[in-house]
């Protein structure tokens, strides 16, 4: 199969950088990753999108309505065990009543994981990618499209996400690697793996697909997840 970069029109950036109020809330609480956090910052930066950032803590002190003057919440990868752990039972509840009422979310890796296993949001506890069966914590893997094109992307202790939602892309094996799905009138999107990847990460690894074109995937799935824009799906 030829690989080609996925194209999807997703519509218009709601934000523009260190203009007006954040459009977006991302969560750098106990638990994630300090080297997702600084790829999914850079992306936005990028893309220029404002954003504002939450600790576990600052994320505790929020009530619902302070989530709900956000569009979009993202939460990065990392140990979803200990970002769980972080964040108390009001919290959970207020980000799974927010999403309900409104808010989008977009969670990469552990994030989408706990979208299930946290959260709530989806009613699915997702399991790991088959991959992580066979011994392999990190890899780069081919996830193909609902047109058939492939991209190769960055993958490390990443879910499968079969039993909810709408199949953005598939993995090898034909669980899905990136779903969307509404959840009362929020719009939740998951991704697996990893497209905001730097190129750092890719060391000792063999990929097809150019970082840049990883990236623009990853800007993609978050323009959609802020304009609520459903992705072509399988």
């Amino acid at each position: 199969m030829h690989r080609v970069v996925l194209v999807l029109a997703v519509g218009a950036l709601l934000s523009c950088a260190h203009r007006g109020p954040s459009h977006i809330l991302l969560f750098t609480g106990t638990g994630t990753s300090s080297g997702d956090v600084a790829a999914v910052e850079g992306l936005l930066d990028e893309m220029h999108l404002d954003f504002d950032t939450a600790s576990s803590s600052h994320l505790n002190g929020m009530p619902e309505s302070d989530l709900r003057r956000y569009t979009l919440l993202i939460v990065p990868g990392g140990n979803f065990i200990h970002m769980g752990e972080s964040l108390n039972a009001a919290t959970t509840r207020n980000i799974r009543d927010a999403v309900g009422n409104g808010l989008n979310y977009l969670g990469i890796c552990a994030g989408a994981i706990l979208a299930g296993d946290g959260f709530n949001l989806t009613g699915v506890r997702f399991r790991f990618y088959s991959a992580e069966d066979r011994g392999i914590r990190k890899a780069a893997v081919a996830i193909t499209g609902a047109d058939g094109s492939t991209l190769d992307q960055y993958w490390e202790d990443g879910p499968q996400l079969s039993g909810w939602g709408a199949v953005v892309a598939k993995y090898p094996d034909g669980t899905p690697a990136v779903a969307q799905g509404a959840v009362g009138s929020g719009w939740v999107l998951l991704t697996g793996v990893h497209p905001e990847a730097p190129a750092s990460w890719r060391r000792s690894m063999k990929f097809a697909t150019l970082v840049s074109a990883d990236r623009e995937y990853a800007a993609m799935l978050v323009r959609a997840a802020l304009a609520r824009t459903p992705l072509a799906s399988f």
